[in-house]
């Protein structure tokens, strides 16, 4: 239970650091919360199971959009490569 709370908390957080400017488009808090949110996710998992670990990492996908969409266009670029070797 004390992960969900965590969770909830970290969403508060996430959306409070994307309110805020920044100088460089919010990438240095992207790091910040993935660090956080990456050990966070597998405490979810561990504590709750796999259904709730997805909800949550859906949720932190929509507040962290731009690291996601950038880490599938690296995984498609990088499967294309293979394709075509």
């Amino acid at each position: 239970m004390i992960s969900l709370l965590l969770c909830c908390i970290w969403v508060v957080v996430a959306n409070v650091l994307a309110m805020i400017p920044s100088k460089d488009n919010h990438w240095t808090r992207a790091y910040f919360l993935i660090a956080i949110g990456a050990p966070l996710l597998g405490y979810v998992i561990y504590q709750n199971g796999p259904w709730v670990g997805l909800l949550f990492l859906v949720a932190a996908m929509s507040v962290l959009r731009w690291p996601a969409i950038y880490l599938w266009r690296w995984i498609r670029r990088k499967f294309e490569k293979k394709q075509s070797d």
